[in-house]
């Protein structure tokens, strides 16, 4: 897996999956690790092809998702499980995770039905599945640490879909940008040039919008859309950077990102709502999530409430927040959030198997840990305490982290 900083991409063309995946796989990502993600998904169904074409006389990599059999019902809740049980990089898995979660909470407000009864149609679909892990398959082969892109060109007119003839954006396309206040526009052309998948994926991986930001340039690739369109290129351009080289010196930590805190003060909410607010404020593609005990006006004991997101989030956060608790304002502030390079690799614990995560700073290891759902089962697994199986878990951890010291 390659490094790079960050990533711009130019969506002045509309989105869709295979666009997506076609411009990362021809700035280089790799085929073979594509295909490996979503075989872990839907081992022998689907067959990732990429080839060289011309969109309006630009070279482009076209992407084709072959798939074995058709399912074109499947619900938002037999997809989670799926991309659970997946053997998956985590990253992948959770930029995965968030993208159907995105689908399915704009199709069920589109539809007027419960999240987890959503049938996804063409999105649930093998091909789509394809094009949502594969894109962020080949995301975090490349190592993109953030990404950022332009306003999204949505088309116009009119399209055929499971339901019937619907019109251009489709309302799964505007009520997902809405969702997440994403600047967009028509783009001027009169076809669909924006899927819901597209938009979902653009959401889930881009942190911001606008213009090309300043880096050094470090490559780029373009992904092909299905139609020839004779006045303009129908692709998705992506560029690839890294910090420029007039940054300080000295300040040699990792590169920074934009992101967005929430602060709410809840003096008067159960307590038991808690952990379904947190969890939901993750699913939305929140970073992390937290409450902290405090002291209000008058002697009353409440909660602060504070969401970390990136700011594409903010909006849905901001609406879950005001609808879910009973908070009556936020506070919202940006920060500059640093992330140390991480990645996940497992342990033995007797015959059961611990992922674990490693973090480097300057590419040196300076911390493991394992996961505790890993640890748990491990300990039910093997039956013996949980205490036991943490203590082994750790400590073969700390094995593997000297090992990697050793040969860094």
């Amino acid at each position: 897996m390659s490094t790079v900083a960050s990533a711009w991409f130019d969506c002045s063309s509309g989105a869709s999956g295979d666009m997506l995946l076609g411009a990362l796989l021809d700035a280089g990502a790799s085929v073979a690790a594509v295909r490996c993600a979503v075989e872990a998904v839907a081992p022998g169904d689907i067959r990732i092809r990429a080839e060289k074409v011309l969109r309006c006389g630009l070279s482009a990599t076209k992407v084709h998702v072959d798939t074995a059999t058709r399912t074109p019902h499947r619900t938002w809740h037999s997809i989670r499980a799926t991309l659970a049980e997946a053997a998956l990089p985590e990253p992948v898995r959770e930029r995965a995770q968030s993208v159907f979660a995105r689908l399915a909470r704009a199709e069920a407000a589109v539809h007027g039905i419960p999240v987890d009864d959503v049938h996804f149609h063409e999105v649930g679909a093998l091909d789509a599945i394809g094009d949502v892990v594969g894109t962020c398959a080949a995301y975090h082969d490349l190592g993109i640490g953030s990404a950022t892109a332009t306003p999204i060109a949505l088309g116009s007119g009119r399209a055929r879909s499971a339901h019937g003839e619907i019109p251009v954006p489709v309302p799964a396309v505007l009520r997902l940008l809405a969702d997440h206040g994403a600047p967009a526009g028509s783009g001027g052309s009169p076809f669909e040039m924006c899927t819901p998948t597209g938009a979902a994926l653009v959401l889930a991986l881009c942190a911001g919008w606008g213009p090309m930001p300043e880096f050094r340039l470090l490559g780029g690739g373009v992904g092909a859309g299905t139609r020839d369109l004779p006045d303009t290129p129908n692709v998705v351009r992506v560029v690839l950077g890294a910090p420029d080289a007039s940054r300080d010196a000295r300040d040699d930590s990792p590169p920074g990102t934009d992101a967005m805190v929430l602060d709410a003060n809840v003096d008067d909410l159960d307590p038991r709502i808690w952990p379904h607010v947190l969890a939901r404020l993750m699913e939305l593609g929140a970073s992390d999530a937290w409450l902290t005990p405090i002291l209000m006006k008058k002697g009353r004991p409440a909660h602060t409430l504070s969401v970390l997101c990136v700011p594409s989030v903010l909006p849905a956060v901001r609406e879950l927040v005001l609808t879910e608790t009973s908070s009556i304002g936020t506070r919202e502030y940006r920060v500059t959030k640093r992330e140390l390079e991480r990645e996940i690799t497992t342990v033995a614990v007797g015959t059961a198997t611990v992922r674990v995560k490693v973090a480097r700073h300057l590419g040196r290891v300076v911390n493991v840990q394992p996961e505790y759902e890993d640890v748990a089962a491990a300990a039910e697994h093997l039956g013996i305490p949980l205490k036991t199986a943490l203590a082994g878990s750790i400590a073969a951890a700390e094995g593997l982290a000297e090992d990697k010291r050793a040969g860094s």
